[in-house]
């Protein structure tokens, strides 16, 4: 089993989880997140006055599946998530190994669970 970790922005989220469930993924954890990468933050003018606010917004994903479709998981988000502009900022995917999962309600272990 995987674990997949995907940051994105938060308008690609429709688009991705569109793409997610066309990949056979019903289940995912959604978090409004906050951090900085590359981009550093940005400015912002509120009421005439600059502001620099050091962690953007973004979306983080959480997905449990099984191993065999973990790549069509990354391509999903991939092609949904990119904004096609060049510049830095759509976000980052990581995949880690998922030791084992249990279902609480029926006990359920390892990808049953899932």
């Amino acid at each position: 089993m995987k674990y997949v970790i995907a940051v994105i922005q938060p308008q690609k989220l429709d688009l991705v989880r569109e793409a997610l469930a066309q990949a056979g993924i019903n289940g995912v954890t959604v978090s409004d997140v906050q951090g900085y990468g590359r981009q550093k933050g940005h400015t912002e003018v509120y009421r005439g006055h600059e502001y620099t606010v050091n962690f953007v917004r973004k979306v983080k994903l959480e997905i449990a599946c099984e191993g065999e479709v973990v790549d069509k998981v990354v391509e999903a988000i991939v092609k949904s998530a990119k904004t096609g502009t060049g510049k830095i900022g759509d976000g980052k995917i990581f995949v880690l190994d998922l030791e084992d999962s249990v279902r609480i309600r029926t006990g359920e272990r390892g990808a049953e669970a899932l």
